[in-house]
């Protein structure tokens, strides 16, 4: 009997009760399957990683169980390369138009989602805005997904090792990784909103602000918090590591103001706050009546609710409100005559506004400065967003002839 395509591991949320609901094709894959969830356990800190690694640790027992017909620690280097295949041109029965839970209720039980598929179709924005619907045949594996699948699997391999479940990593045995992933003369361009898209976008969180200021002007806020100190959006949502909170803004035995998040990776950090960042505080907390600055014992959400009470937990709302200033700025630009930047803008992603400040403020602040307030490892992360160089480069090449001088 074929064994169908179904889910295996559930959301955070019911992780712990994993075990209860989920159907293996053959029992001898039980031990994958605890040692994967044992691994998926210890990413439950942040949401984003937990979904990328059930993500890629979930598309390899399937193809193991249901393709190779093998155990993880079966699996060779030759192997992995097949799967890396395998991703690229999936069959299309693994392949959805639409993400959908894996698990659903029935019955006050959690049952696997039959709809679900390992691999989904995205279209860009704007090819979305522009009425387009997704089509199986359009599925392709980006070379970041590529990346992603080596860097996952090398760790879950890794996992496994020190469990004393493998004795070698496959993914590290790969040597011409080059095959599947292309190298770059240099790092990928980053990713940010010009001056003018930035300009457009407060505009229109400042006519949202007017129009209906009890919805928006916490939206102009966020946009404060996204772009002037580089938060990810996931710094800005409550979450089980950390709730962000109004005295989190603090001022240190100098007067100087600094704001205390938890980012990747679980690491605390100080951002230095500016005296514009200051300001935008100021304004929002006296809009919610409040002092114009937080005392050491003012642990009220930073960016509560607007309907019920507590702090917003969840990123999908904050990225809808955010798009809709995008939307919103897209239009006004193409009114102006500005058709190509607002084309530009349909684009953009609220990711974007941490690129766009450190963009910015690497142009007139010293590095390091900017590296610890983003929260970069290193200082080459923070070098990505300097493009002086590649500025100088167009300028020198920017004259160049084809044709010959006349002589």
């Amino acid at each position: 009997m074929k064994f169908k395509l179904i889910p295996i591991f559930d959301n955070i949320n019911y992780l712990h009760k994993n075990h209860e609901h989920v159907v293996l094709p053959d029992t001898r894959f039980q031990n994958d399957f605890n040692y994967a969830l044992s691994f998926l356990k210890s990413y439950t800190g942040s949401q984003g990683t937990f979904n990328s690694y059930r993500r890629e640790t979930e598309r390899l027992l399937q193809w193991s169980w249901l393709i190779k017909n093998v155990t993880l620690n079966e699996l060779k280097r030759d192997d992995i390369e097949n799967y890396i295949h395998f991703c690229q041109k999936p069959p299309k029965s693994w392949i959805s138009l639409k993400k959908v839970p894996r698990f659903i209720e029935k019955d006050g039980t959690r049952i696997p989602n039959e709809e679900w598929r390992p691999f989904v179709v995205t279209l860009s924005k704007s090819a979305i805005k522009d009425g387009h619907k997704p089509q199986i045949d359009q599925f392709k594996l980006s070379q970041g997904a590529t990346q992603e699948i080596f860097a996952i699997l090398s760790t879950l391999f890794n996992f496994l090792i020190a469990e004393e479940y493998l004795a070698s990593n496959p993914v590290a045995l790969i040597r011409q990784k080059s095959k599947f992933i292309r190298k770059r003369q240099q790092n990928t361009p980053i990713r940010r909103l010009s001056l003018l898209h930035w300009s457009a976008v407060l505009e229109a969180a400042e006519s949202l602000a007017e129009e209906s200021p009890l919805k928006h002007e916490r939206t102009r806020f966020m946009l404060s918090l996204l772009f002037g100190m580089y938060l990810r959006i996931s710094e800005s949502a409550a979450s089980d590591r950390w709730i962000p909170s109004m005295n989190d803004f603090a001022k240190d035995s100098n007067g100087y103001w600094w704001f205390t998040t938890v980012g990747k990776g679980n690491k605390e950090r100080q951002i230095a706050v500016s005296e514009a960042m200051l300001e935008s505080l100021i304004r929002w907390r006296c809009f919610l009546g409040l002092s114009p600055l937080p005392s050491p014992a003012d642990n009220s959400p930073l960016i509560p609710k607007i309907r019920g009470n507590g702090p917003m937990s969840d990123t999908a709302p904050i990225r809808r409100i955010i798009q809709r200033c995008f939307d919103l700025a897209g239009e006004q630009l193409r009114m102006k005559g500005h058709g190509e930047e607002a084309d530009n803008l349909a684009a953009a992603t609220v990711h974007w506004l941490r690129h766009t400040g450190i963009s910015e403020d690497v142009k007139i602040r010293p590095r390091e400065h900017v590296r610890d307030d983003a929260g970069h490892s290193s200082s080459a992360t923070t070098d990505r967003y300097i493009d002086i160089e590649k500025q100088a480069r167009y300028q020198s090449a920017r004259k160049k002839t084809i044709e010959p001088e006349p002589s």
